[in-house]
This record gives C-alpha cells, sequence and structure tokens, in this order.
C-alpha cells in the first residue's frame, strides 16, 4: 500500500499570547510523496511557517495527527523527535544559520559529527556535496567570507549530507537578488531531479512557485488551494 512521505490530518495549531488565544492552523489535512517540489504560499501569517515547523518536528500539534517518513510523531517524546529530524529531515533557512567560526567544510560536516559516519566517510560526504554546490574551492573559508549566494550553497549541502527524505526550506530566496536566487533554486531543482528528495518551501517568492511540482495556498491557517502542476521526478537510485 502507498505511503505518502508527509500526511497531516485534520491539523490544528493554536498558541496562547497572554490572554489571547492565537490559532495558526485549523484543520489542515494534506499528503506529500516522495520526490515532489512543493511550495507553500500565502501572505505573513496564514500558517506556513507553523506548518514547516510541523513538519519539521520542530513543533508539535494541538490538535490532529501528522506522520513524516512512516513514523506517527504527534506524541511523541523530544528525544525521539530530534533523532528523526537529524536522520529524516534537512533545513535551508533564509537566514542560512551557519556557525560563524566554522568554515564551510565543517559547517557541513557538523551534522554528521552526531549520529553519522565514521571520519574518512564523512569527510568525503562533505567533500562530494561542496563539489555538487561548487564549492569545494571555498571549502576553508568561514561565511563571512562568502557571499549570500554562497552561504545558501553552504546550506543546502549541509541539509543535503545527512541523506535525508525532506527538505524544508523557509523562504530561501529572501535574502538573495534575483539572479542569485534563480541560481539557487535551479541547484535544488537539479538535486530533487537527481535523488528523489523531497523539497518542501514556505515562500513568497514567484520564482519558486513558478518551478515547483505543486503549489500549496495558505489563508488563516487553512489550505485554499491545493494545485499539482507537473509530476515528480523518478528517483534515481543511490543517486545520493
Amino acid at each position: 500500500m502507498h505511503t505518502p512521505l508527509v500526511k497531516l490530518q485534520a491539523v490544528g495549531k493554536s498558541y496562547t499570547l497572554g490572554k489571547v488565544d492565537v490559532t495558526a492552523l485549523r484543520e489542515v489535512t494534506l499528503t506529500v510523496d516522495a520526490g515532489e517540489f512543493v511550495a507553500l504560499s500565502g501572505a505573513s501569517g496564514s500558517g506556513k511557517t507553523t506548518l514547516l515547523n510541523l513538519i519539521g518536528c520542530i513543533d508539535k500539534p494541538t490538535a490532529g495527527n501528522v506522520q513524516v517518513a512512516g513514523v506517527d510523531v504527534t506524541h511523541i517524546s523530544l528525544p525521539a523527535l530530534a533523532n528523526i529530524r537529524s536522520r529524516k529531515i534537512g533545513f535551508i533557512f533564509q537566514t542560512f544559520n551557519l556557525i560563524p567560526v566554522l568554515s564551510a567544510f565543517e559547517n557541513v560536516e557538523y551534522p554528521l559529527l552526531f549520529a553519522g559516519p565514521g571520519r574518512t566517510q564523512r569527510q568525503e560526504r562533505v567533500r562530494q556535496w561542496l563539489k555538487h554546490v561548487g564549492l569545494e574551492n571555498q571549502a576553508r573559508q568561514r561565511p563571512d567570507q562568502l557571499s549570500g549566494g554562497q552561504r545558501q550553497r553552504v546550506a543546502i549541502a549541509r541539509a543535503m549530507v545527512t541523506q535525508p527524505d525532506l527538505v524544508l526550506a523557509d523562504e530561501p530566496t529572501a535574502n538573495l537578488d534575483s539572479d542569485t536566487a534563480s541560481q539557487i533554486l535551479d541547484l535544488m531543482s537539479q538535486i530533487n531531479r537527481e535523488t528523489g528528495t523531497t523539497f518542501l518551501f514556505a515562500t513568497h517568492d514567484p520564482q519558486i512557485t513558478d518551478r515547483a511540482s505543486r503549489q500549496i495556498h495558505l489563508r488563516d491557517g487553512q489550505i485554499a488551494n491545493d494545485m499539482i502542476l507537473t509530476e515528480p521526478p523518478r528517483r534515481v537510485a543511490n543517486a545520493h
């Protein structure tokens, strides 16, 4: 039987701010399959980042059920959530979130230090991904020695080095000029095609929605529209 990579059933999320309850998501039901390149669009406050946080096992819903990579993550412990994040999910952020005192190589290597392979295999994997994103010659440079586009390439390599099933990208082009953003999106689209890794974006950028295989539009914490634009690519065996 077909099992989607991500499955949400009647998911809600509310926060208490002072004496006021704020509803971020209401009755969200959706599935995402392996290999999709999905854009979550919607105005600020529509629930995009909250939805990413639930799928990324950073937060838990106040209603409904969340499954990621075949695991029901709705009620499991925080250590178990951290384990799923480290093994199954890569993250790319608007502000890159690189460690300033570490080189590009060390930033990419960092997530492998906790649950990754031995040193030789770990470093070879880092070299392969830095080459894949076009930064093999910048491996020893720190983030402040790199351009914004180069820093986002480091972040992409860091997200992919753990061989995740899913990459979550929150406004990954917001701090880039349009030409650099286009190059970064071309790179992520190429990785999606070559590896079959699922990409899920929260974005306002029409460049992302134009490239997406599917667009999910959120309004006031609910899915207003869900459009399949193109078929997802077939996964290439051993592409990682």
